[in-house]
């Protein structure tokens, strides 16, 4: 498939290095921007390798070769004090977030031209952070690293269309993009989709190409509890729905599965999952873009989950009807494939998640702007407690506490995880972002 949320999530970075040529350290910019550029490359960015900036044309050559390239993020080690629009200059060839790294040195300034800097970057409200240390591996590497994924994240949200078949379920209206303040807080955009169109195309798909992959996703699972009819149909939507994917070039999208559908587009999105292509259920293009920035970050598929009933030993199980990729089993032999819950058609794919660390968003419509909802936590053994994915997690809050706060919040019932923990790359994203998105937190 093409697209890039079928990729890895690499930050394209822009490295150069600043300084001005008669303060003490200028001479070690030229060697600092190979170093940063060489720190960035390895910690599993795509760089694009600028040298010494020390002159407003070399500033506006630069920022030139940064929307050439189209960086997501612009980072520059700074050698020594110099002058604040030398990076103003470079950023008005390509307005990306910038990341500052001075080096330490007593006599260079390089922190005192940093700071005049920051305070200039600030007055004029863009993104930015700064990082102080050696320029080498350890804390701050790891903390510009997390910042520039955010930066890509960023980026990569802009450029995102997410598909809507149909609509959002009657009486989830939290479920309900504000389409105007999505893309301007977000990026986003909706793309909508024939559904009526998409279930004719479906009924039209090969017999032959159906069983095919029919069998080889019976394969997979340990048991299969359903008719050879639901799963033919099952394959058939799922082929249509990526072939609207790739026509539409959609890096995620919802279904309004809930009635009507319940059982027929389950499949397609544990399949699509494994592409890269999240399918989030019930119409929820919030829930949609949740998944879309898991999978980013994480690189895996993810749940898509309502928030269940503490358990007695303040874990909570979190998840949906079985839509859910089956790499997120708990071992191949756990997986069923079974009719969908309240309606007993279709097929779903029925297993207990695994355990491991696991991050959690969910993302509303707010007034004119958007919120974001994050939660950290452990996923551990769990077994069919509700019949779905179940997802069992342990935070470090107390359940309890963590409900008062969801009702205090106004937070939606829709969960998004990822596996892993991804948390500072999501506050760095909402740092970045800004204004109209409010992210909140126990």
């Amino acid at each position: 498939m093409t697209g890039e949320a079928r990729d890895r999530l690499v930050p394209a970075v822009a490295a150069a290095a600043l300084s001005s040529p008669l303060e003490v350290g200028a001479d070690r910019a030229a060697g600092a921007a190979a170093t940063l550029a060489s720190l960035l490359a390895d910690a599993g960015c795509r760089v694009v390798a600028l040298g010494h900036v020390g002159s407003a044309a070399q500033a506006r050559a630069a920022g030139r070769r940064c929307a050439e390239e189209h960086v997501d993020a612009v980072a520059l080690a700074v050698a020594s004090w110099h002058e604040d629009y030398l990076a103003l200059d470079l950023l008005e060839e390509w307005q990306a977030p910038l990341l500052l790294w001075p080096m330490p040195g007593v006599e260079t300034g390089a922190l005192c031209g940093t700071q005049q800097l920051t305070c200039y970057l600030r007055q004029l409200g863009r993104p930015y952070r700064a990082v102080f240390g050696p320029l080498e591996a350890g804390d701050c590497l790891a903390r510009a690293t997390s910042w520039l994924r955010a930066a890509a994240l960023l980026a990569r949200l802009r450029r995102a269309r997410i598909g809507l078949a149909g609509h959002h379920v009657a009486g989830m209206t939290h479920t309900s993009p504000d389409e105007f303040a999505l893309k301007k807080v977000v990026g986003p955009r909706v793309v909508p989709l024939d559904l009526p169109g998409l279930l004719r195309r479906a009924g039209e798909m090969p017999e032959a190409e159906a069983r095919a992959l029919w069998d080889s996703l019976r394969g997979r699972a340990a048991r299969c509890r359903v008719a050879e009819e639901a799963g033919l149909d099952s394959m058939k939507v799922y082929a249509a729905l990526r072939e609207l994917v790739e026509r539409e070039g959609l890096d995620a999208l919802t279904v309004g599965c809930y009635p009507h559908l319940m059982g027929r587009v389950c499949l397609a999105a544990s399949l699509l999952a494994d592409e890269g292509v999240p399918l989030a259920c019930e119409g929820d293009v919030h829930g949609a873009v949740g998944q879309l920035m898991m999978t980013l970050l994480t690189g895996a598929p993810t749940h898509n989950a309502d928030w269940l009933d503490p358990m007695d030993d303040g874990t909570v199980v979190f998840t949906h009807c079985g839509s859910g990729s089956l790499s997120l089993a708990e071992g191949a032999g756990r997986v069923t494939l079974g009719p969908v819950r309240l309606v007993g058609r279709g097929v779903c794919a029925l297993f207990p998640a695994r355990p491991g660390p696991v991050t959690l968003v969910s993302l509303i419509a707010r007034g004119g702007g958007y919120q974001c909802a994050l939660l950290e936590g452990e996923a551990v053994p769990t077994e069919m407690v509700f019949p779905g994915n179940p997802l069992r997690v342990r935070f470090p809050q107390p359940a309890g506490d963590l409900v008062d706060w969801i009702f205090a919040e106004g937070i939606g019932h829709h969960w998004m995880a990822g596996c892993g923990h991804v948390a500072r790359e999501v506050r760095d994203w909402a740092e970045i972002v800004g204004g109209d998105l409010r992210l909140v937190e126990p």
